[in-house]
């Protein structure tokens, strides 16, 4: 009678554990569709204005104004595209965005990474005051520093020149880049260096051929912010540039959109232009700015 029992109550535990473990099975699978969900309609909410601007660059002005914003153009009209291109002046924004965006970030970069091996792997009486300098650089609101800069650029005529505004994005970009390499330079093992030296290697050389290659992943995300940011920015262009043979693509676009005030799906085609290449880059690269944010955490 107590052995049947005994199976009675086993078989009620195995029953319940069973039914413990469906339940756990079940609130996962309910957990994964909720959270899928929930990604899925985030990323219909971020690509739905690149759609809608896709379908706007290629109707016309009674297109998008007596059809439903997400309808398909009846006729796309790639020729809004060509009409910015040839006489909107958008491809000579377009080519002072791209040079003056990889100069400030080529730069930006080489300088930070400098500083930085200066500051994380070598030994000075005062490398925590500078590296305290250059982080109080991220507490300065960057468009209140719109007028010292004008007079400082007016003074030394650079005034409606592009190295105004190239030296401008450098500056205002080291202070985040620096702070973002000495997170992985702190990582870094003291042995490379260590047989490095005993191999009778220049600290030049060791930058540049032994620290700098294994920095990589996060060069590449400093790399990916800086561009972002410099390919973006307005105010200071829109500020230190007033000749049109200069401005980038964010001021240009204000023009033509005053000049084509009327061309709806012309101006479209100029936003489409502006957005694409930094999109696609980002697209491209996102990996490594991931990588490149864990690389220090993942070597801690």
């Amino acid at each position: 009678m107590k052995a049947i029992t005994e199976n009675k109550n086993t078989s009620q535990a195995a029953r319940k554990v069973e039914i413990n473990g469906s339940k756990s099975i079940l609130l996962k699978h309910l957990a994964r569709v909720v959270l899928y969900s929930t990604l899925i309609l985030l990323a219909v909410i971020q690509v739905f204005p690149l759609v809608w601007l896709l379908f706007f660059s290629l109707k016309t002005n009674q297109e998008i104004f007596n059809t439903p914003a997400l309808s398909l153009p009846l006729n796309p009209h790639w020729e809004n595209y060509v009409k910015v291109w040839t006489q909107g002046n958008i491809g000579v924004y377009f080519f002072n965005s791209i040079w003056i965006t990889v100069v400030a970030v080529f730069v930006t970069i080489l300088l930070a990474s400098c500083v930085t091996f200066a500051i994380t792997r070598m030994k000075w009486k005062y490398k925590d005051f500078v590296l305290g300098i250059f982080m109080v650089g991220l507490m300065i609101p960057v468009h209140s520093t719109l007028i010292p800069l004008f007079s400082f650029f007016k003074s030394v005529k650079l005034m409606d020149n592009p190295m105004s505004i190239v030296l401008t994005y450098i500056a205002f970009n080291l202070s985040l880049t620096i702070m973002i390499l000495s997170g992985f330079y702190y990582t870094l093992p003291k042995e490379i260096e260590e047989a490095a030296i005993m191999d009778g290697c220049s600290i030049h050389r060791m930058f540049f051929q032994i620290i700098l290659p294994m920095t990589t992943p996060v060069v590449v995300t400093t790399a990916i912010i800086n561009m972002i940011y410099n390919w973006n920015e307005f105010v200071f262009v829109n500020t230190f540039i007033s000749s049109d043979k200069y401005k980038t693509l964010t001021v240009g676009i204000q023009n033509f959109v005053g000049q084509y005030s009327t061309d709806w799906g012309a101006i479209g085609a100029t936003l489409m232009i502006s957005v694409l290449p930094i999109l696609l880059a980002f697209f491209i690269l996102s990996d490594r700015i991931i990588e490149g944010i864990t690389a220090g955490s993942i070597k801690g």
